[in-house]
């Protein structure tokens, strides 16, 4: 089992002052945390993408970047990236050329994105949601495996033979699917025989294992190695010395963004009630002390298919991401 932190460089009120720092003190303190994610021993550190004013990650390999010069051992990746409404071809430039200043630490999370103001940002229609991400995708996982490409499609111009540059310091760059909970997401990681990264926001993670259990049917029928078919999860956490500390100090901010969040989408307040089944021991939410969030973590990995037993049984591949969230102002995932 691999466990990382993804952030969204959030512009997050300080426990301390009550006040909201500058974009320069917040980008020192998140690299100052990946550093510090580094030293600890954590394996991955994610950064994720999107353009909105709450938020500094419109660039997230630049920050990625900045991060690997200051880190050693730490895995860094993209958390997710918007494909869809981005170039395949300079979003794996991107994550070369990072993958060379990291010294072969970069990977790749890509997904159509739950936050859509990128979308109209760079001039694309919500109505191609699907065939822009299925299109992209595709091109992207050319330009990883061939040097020069050949390649036609709807959305971007087509390519004849043009050399993409630089490439990688690994063999082959590492590219995850991030999906949330639509079959056909699960179906189509597992017939490309790319690992998994599934998104868990709310509800109880063990309804989840039928659409794992899909994606690795998928994979199997596609003639995949069950090997390469890893199975990531990413949950909202907060870790406190007790659990009530905890949810005490998590669910201000949790409940004042998710609420702002459910009315720009005609969604209803959160409630405490809500709150306290979500990181209850079914629930996605991976806040309260390190002993209670480390057995949850247990959990959660064995009811997506994961196992402990006898030293001849397989443990499948899992990892598992945590985005970590001040108390006072924790953020919704895209």
């Amino acid at each position: 089992m691999e466990i990382g932190i993804d952030s969204f460089a959030a512009l997050l009120l300080s426990n301390s002052t009550g006040k909201t720092p500058t974009g320069v003190e917040a980008m020192g303190q998140l690299l100052d945390r990946i550093a510090y994610a580094d030293q600890v021993g954590l394996d991955v550190f994610g950064m994720g993408e999107h353009h909105r004013s709450e938020y500094l990650d419109s660039a997230p390999a630049v920050i990625l970047a900045a991060a690997a010069a200051r880190t050693k051992r730490i895995r860094l990746t993209s958390a997710v990236t918007v494909l869809s409404a981005a170039d395949p071809v300079r979003v794996f430039q991107e994550y070369a050329t990072l993958d060379l200043i990291s010294q072969g630490r970069a990977e790749l999370v890509v997904g159509r994105g739950s936050s859509i103001e990128a979308f109209p940002l760079f001039g694309f229609d919500l109505d191609d949601y699907d065939a822009l991400f299925a299109e992209k995708l595709d091109l992207l996982l050319q330009v990883r495996d061939q040097q020069r490409v050949t390649w036609s499609g709807k959305f971007r111009p087509a390519l004849t033979g043009q050399g993409i540059y630089p490439r990688p310091a690994q063999p082959q760059l590492p590219i995850w699917l991030g999906v949330g909970g639509t079959p056909a997401s699960f179906v189509r990681a597992g017939q490309l025989g790319l690992p998994l990264m599934v998104a868990i926001i709310g509800g109880d993670t063990h309804r989840f294992r039928p659409l794992v259990d899909l994606y690795r049917e998928a994979g199997r029928r596609a003639g995949h190695s069950p090997e390469t078919l890893k199975v990531g999860l990413h949950s909202l956490g907060y870790v406190a010395e007790t659990t009530e500390q905890a949810h005490e100090e998590f669910f201000p901010g949790y409940a004042r963004t998710f609420t702002a969040r459910a009315r720009e989408r005609g969604g209803s307040p959160v409630t405490r009630g809500q709150f306290d089944a979500q990181a209850g021991p079914q629930g996605a939410l991976l806040v309260g002390s390190p002993e209670e969030v480390a057995a949850k973590i247990l959990r959660h990995s064995e009811a997506l298919g994961a196992f402990r037993g006898s030293p001849s049984s397989r443990m499948l591949p899992l990892k598992l991401m945590t985005k970590y969230y001040s108390p006072l102002s924790c953020l919704a995932p895209g």
